[in-house]
């Protein structure tokens, strides 16, 4: 069973930067995927960033291309979120999820990190 834990929120002004962490714990070979999400008040959920386990092929949603990176480190079993130029749009609970079943259906979350954007 995977466990995942995120870090790295907080509050910041807008134009600034800010890197989330996601740790993972278990089975890490089950993995085929690993995604972040957020989700605003009143506001579904959106898949901001994604990478297949395999090929590392990586996706971003229009609302972060060319701000937000996804990236990981296997040894140290740490998938990152870097996002800059943050807008107070960017608001939200982060979340990391792992294992899909479909391009927005993961088995496995994270307990989510709060990032606050201020104008």
């Amino acid at each position: 069973r995977l466990t995942l834990v995120e870090s790295g929120g907080g509050s910041v002004q807008a134009g600034g930067s800010m890197r989330l962490s996601c740790a993972v714990s278990g089975g890490i070979a089950s993995i085929d995927s690993v995604a972040w999400f957020r989700q605003a008040p009143g506001k579904e959920r959106e898949r901001v960033a994604s990478f297949k386990w395999g090929d590392y092929s990586r996706y971003y949603s229009d609302s972060v291309k060319g701000r937000f990176t996804i990236s990981r480190d296997v040894a140290l079993k740490t998938v990152y979120l870097q996002m800059n130029d943050l807008k107070p749009e960017d608001t939200a609970m982060y979340y990391c999820a792992a294992v899909s079943t479909s391009p927005n259906e993961y088995s496995y979350w994270g307990q989510g990190t709060q990032v606050t954007v201020s104008s």
